[in-house]
């Protein structure tokens, strides 16, 4: 096998999918970035077009090249000094993969328990983080709206979420309003995250269908989503603290929600 130097089409591919929204978005394809992310996404059952590797990763991470090779993947080499021009970390990763994009539809997402909508979340680690906890808490799924998302694919929400894009529903709808609409069908309530004007979390009633939904790090909720809002929910402070960051705030209440759950089970 002849390594891919840093001019082959497929290297210029890897660089603008990990680059640019609009490629992924033009391509149907996103990037795994890191062993870790891609051991994540074959746990999941993610199927993986081509893997990539650094020099000396298909000795380093054997048992991974195996694994994916068994899943069907196909295997290239890159050159000595591609890693540096391609990665977006700033210690590059000696692995990357290349897989379809994953969002389904709104209307696809079941009704049995709690679902997350995110609102201008616009930080990439938060937005990963807030995928990881809604996979980890059982959650129906994740939508994230606004038109200043950040990209659901974005190679750092990716690598935030360690596997969970692949282990969750996940569904796009640039109008927060038509989204939150749409979302009435659920026999829940939708629950703004708020500190003022809230019930506290662990006073509300999660136990049942709910949609919980969390806003812009700076900004959180506009005033205009209220018409389309069942309610707040907040979670109280000690000291002078006034806010927390989304990503830990959506964590709690998806774990509130699970705890509820389970026991309304034990009754």
């Amino acid at each position: 096998m002849t390594p891919l130097g840093a001019r082959h089409h497929e290297v210029r591919r890897l660089r603008a999918l990990l680059r640019e929204r609009a490629a992924r978005a033009e391509d149907d394809a996103f990037v795994l970035e890191g062993p870790r992310v891609v051991t994540g996404a074959l746990a999941r059952g993610a199927r993986i077009d081509t893997l990539y590797l650094g020099p000396g990763a298909d000795r380093a991470f054997a048992s991974l090249v195996e694994r994916a090779r068994d899943a069907g993947a196909r295997v290239a080499e890159l050159r000595e000094g591609v890693l540096e021009k391609i990665g977006t970390t700033r210690t590059p990763q000696p692995v990357f993969a290349v897989t379809r994009r994953r969002v389904v539809a709104l209307g696809g997402l079941p009704a049995v328990g709690h679902l997350v909508v995110t609102v201008d979340v616009t930080d990439p680690g938060n937005l990963g983080t807030i995928m990881r906890s809604a996979e980890a808490s059982g959650a129906d799924g994740l939508v994230v709206a606004g038109e200043s998302s950040v990209d659901v694919h974005h190679p750092k929400v990716v690598r935030a979420s360690a596997g969970a894009i692949f282990g969750l529903d996940v569904a796009e709808q640039p109008d927060p309003a038509d989204a939150l609409a749409a979302l009435a069908r659920r026999d829940g309530p939708r629950l703004a995250a708020r500190v003022a004007d809230s019930v506290p979390y662990d006073e509300a009633d999660l136990t049942r269908v709910c949609t919980l939904v969390v806003g812009n790090e700076a900004r959180g909720l506009p005033g205009e989503l209220d018409p389309h809002l069942d309610g707040s929910i907040g979670i109280p402070m000690a000291g002078d603290a006034d806010s927390l960051n989304v990503a830990m705030a959506a964590t709690i209440l998806c774990f509130e929600a699970a705890r509820q759950r389970r026991a309304a089970l034990v009754r």
